[in-house]
């Protein structure tokens, strides 16, 4: 898709499966089993769709997948894709790792960050995009790096003090332009430092919402994930979120959904939102 001078790509950074029920919180599984049919272990098919970048100057991707750190038993448990997923979808579009010149990460959960960081020919733990800036709210970062024992699964340090070491790190506070158009806007509640990354043209304005709404079956306000650190500010939130999507015309792309990447949004009274002309690529 272009848009002004941006080229838009959505890659992939891996498929895999998660627990259906730890993916809808309190919704019975008899509902969202016919949107999302689970396996013989209750898991659900996910996508992990980042989206690339690029207006001549820079190079830009948002959020980088589960990278390819994991030992086969990890594997095993989370049906996870081969090697480094993202970068080979990056190879496919004729790009290596040192084009990528800045990541915005959406939040540092292993499925949005993993792929940050990788494993070099002797072993060691590096930024797998060397030339890059990575860019996250300040607030995510501390908390992430906190050690606080009720989040400890969520942010495995392999996947971020290598950027550290590295000085490869920019952090912002808030609703914040990074780049001309492209401007984070801060969506607390699936973490606190959560932020979803709106790109502006005089032609169309996109969203990548990322854990705000993971699905096209999350556009219900309380259709939320059982990881929520603020499960009341995420329903709060949520609708607020999507009513502004929706009313501007902005074109929102779903991290999550393993059929749809990306659609437009329209208010609906049974629904609360439904998506417009669904894509499945851009």
């Amino acid at each position: 898709m272009h848009l002004g001078n941006w080229q838009l790509d959505v890659v992939s950074g891996g498929n895999l499966r998660l627990d259906g029920g730890a993916m809808f919180g309190v919704v019975p599984r008899t509902l969202w089993e016919k949107e999302h049919p689970p396996d013989d272990k209750n898991r659900i098919q996910m996508a992990t769709n980042c989206l690339l970048l690029r207006d001549g100057k820079h190079t830009v991707l948002i959020d980088t997948g589960y990278g390819g750190k994991f030992d086969d038993r990890q594997r095993k448990i989370f049906c996870l894709d081969e090697g480094e997923p993202l970068l080979a979808c990056l190879v496919a579009r004729g790009l290596v790792a040192e084009d990528i010149d800045m990541v915005l990460l959406s939040h540092l959960h292993f499925d949005h960050a993993g792929g940050a960081t990788r494993r070099d020919d002797e072993g060691n733990l590096v930024p797998t995009f060397p030339r890059a800036r990575y860019v996250v709210q300040r607030l995510e970062w501390e908390t992430a790096v906190a050690k606080i024992p009720e989040l400890k699964g969520n942010y495995p340090l392999e996947n971020l003090l290598p950027l550290e070491a590295a000085g490869q790190l920019d952090f912002i506070d808030g609703e914040t332009e990074i780049l001309p158009n492209l401007s984070a806007w801060p969506t607390p509640g699936h973490t606190k430092g959560h932020q979803s990354l709106i790109l502006k043209t005089a032609e169309q304005s996109v969203v990548y919402l990322s854990d705000v709404c993971l699905t096209l079956s999350h556009l219900r306000a309380m259709w939320c994930m059982a990881y929520e650190v603020d499960l009341l500010e995420t329903r709060r939130r949520k609708p607020q979120v999507l009513g502004r999507v929706a009313d501007e015309h902005w074109l929102a792309v779903f991290c999550h959904d393993p059929k749809v990447v990306a659609g437009r949004l329209l208010r609906d009274t049974k629904r609360e939102f439904i998506v417009e002309d669904p894509l499945e690529s851009l």
